[in-house]
C-alpha cells in the first residue's frame, strides 16, 4: 500500500519545526551549514508558493527535497552539537592518575585557602568521586563525568542527591567554560566541602563500605 503524499503545508511545516528546535539555534554555523540554510530558505519560499497546487509531482518531489534538506542539514550540525557536549562533559579526573581523596581535600583546602575557588571546587568534586571509589559506591573509572558520577551517587545518598548534582554542575560550570568561580563563589566552596564530610560520614542506602575501610587494593 503506498503512502500518503506530503503536501508542501506539511512539509514546510516540517522543516520549520524541525529548524525551531534549541539544538539548530545554539550551534553556531560554519560557512558550509550557512550555505545549506540557504537553501533551506528556498525551499521554504517555494513551498509557501505553491499552497494552491495540488498534490502533483512538482510538489512531492519538492517535499521530497525537503526532507532530504533536513537530513543533510542534521549530519551536518550534529557532529558540532556532539562536540560541544564533550567540551562540557570531560571525566572528573584529566590528568590521568587516580590519586587518594585524601590528596584531593588537601588540594582543595589549599584552593580554597589561596582565594583559587575554582580550583577548589573542582579539586572537591574529584574527593567526593574518589571517596565513593574506595569505599566501594562508585567502579573505579577515570572516564568518569560529573554528571555521570552524580547521577551513580545519588541513589547512595538519596538525602544528598540535590547537593551532589549541584556540586556536579559548578564542576562543569568552573572547569569547562560555563561560568568561572570568583570570590563570590566562597559560599559554595564552603558548601561543597560541608557536602564532602557529609558524604564521607554517612552511610549509604541500602549499606555498603563504611567510611574509611575502602576496597581492596584502592589507592589511600
Amino acid at each position: 500500500m503506498g503512502e500518503t503524499p506530503v503536501g508542501p503545508d506539511e512539509a514546510r511545516e516540517l522543516l520549520q519545526d524541525e529548524l525551531a528546535k534549541p539544538a539548530y539555534q545554539e550551534a553556531q554555523p560554519s560557512l558550509l551549514e550557512r550555505a545549506v540554510q540557504a537553501a533551506l530558505d528556498w525551499i521554504l519560499e517555494a513551498l509557501s508558493g505553491i499552497r494552491s497546487v495540488g498534490a502533483g509531482p512538482g510538489t512531492l518531489l519538492l517535499a521530497a527535497g525537503a526532507v532530504l534538506i533536513i537530513v543533510v542539514a542534521v549530519l551536518l550540525i550534529r557532529p558540532r552539537l556532539n562536540a560541544r557536549a564533550d567540551r562540557t562533559q570531560r571525566a572528573v579526573f584529566s590528568t590521568g592518575a587516580a590519586l587518594p581523596a585524601a590528596e584531593h581535600r588537601r588540594r582543595a583546602a589549599a584552593a580554597a585557602g589561596a582565594g583559587r575557588w575554582s580550583e577548589a571546587l573542582a579539586e572537591r568534586l574529584r574527593a567526593v568521586v574518589r571517596d565513593a571509589e574506595e569505599r566501594g559506591l562508585l567502579e573505579e573509572r577515570l572516564s568518569r563525568t560529573a554528571t555521570e558520577a552524580a547521577a551513580g551517587l545519588a541513589p547512595a545518598f538519596p538525602g544528598s542527591a540535590g547537593e551532589i548534582r549541584w556540586l556536579a554542575e559548578r564542576f562543569n560550570e568552573v572547569q569547562y567554560g560555563r561560568g568561572a568561580a570568583s570570590e563570590a563563589d566562597e559560599a559554595d566552596a564552603a558548601r561543597a566541602e560541608a557536602l564532602d564530610a557529609a558524604l564521607a560520614a554517612g552511610v549509604p542506602a541500602g549499606g555498603g563500605v563504611p567510611a574509611g575501610e575502602g576496597v581492596p587494593g584502592a589507592a589511600r
